[in-house]
C-alpha cells in the first residue's frame, strides 16, 4: 500500500481580537478583588473599597462611559460575594 502523504500546510487562524477597555477594566477588577481579600469582608468595608477602586479605574480607563461603570461595579459586587453553598437534596425512598 502506498504511504499517505500529510499535509504540513497550517491554515492561517483570524487572529485573536484585542480585549476592549471593558474587558481589561473588568480583569484588572476581578484581580485587584482577589489579591485584597474584599471577599468575605464586611459590607461597610466593601462598599468603601469599591468606591475607592471605582474612583481608580474611573480614571485609569477614562474611554469608559458611566452605564459601563456601573456595570463594573455590579460584576465586582456579584464576584465579591462568598460562594453559596450547596444544599444537599435528600430524597426520601
Amino acid at each position: 500500500m502506498a504511504k499517505q502523504v500529510r499535509n504540513n500546510t497550517r491554515q492561517s487562524r483570524p487572529a485573536a481580537a484585542a480585549p476592549t477597555p471593558f474587558e481589561e477594566a473588568r480583569d484588572e477588577l476581578f484581580q485587584h478583588i482577589m489579591q485584597c481579600g474584599v471577599v468575605g469582608a464586611e459590607v461597610e468595608d466593601q462598599t468603601a473599597w469599591f468606591d475607592e477602586t471605582m474612583g481608580y479605574l474611573t480614571a485609569r480607563y477614562p474611554e469608559l462611559n458611566e452605564t459601563e461603570h456601573k456595570q463594573l461595579r455590579t460584576l465586582g459586587e456579584r464576584f465579591a460575594q462568598p460562594p453559596k453553598a450547596r444544599q444537599q437534596q435528600t430524597s426520601a425512598a
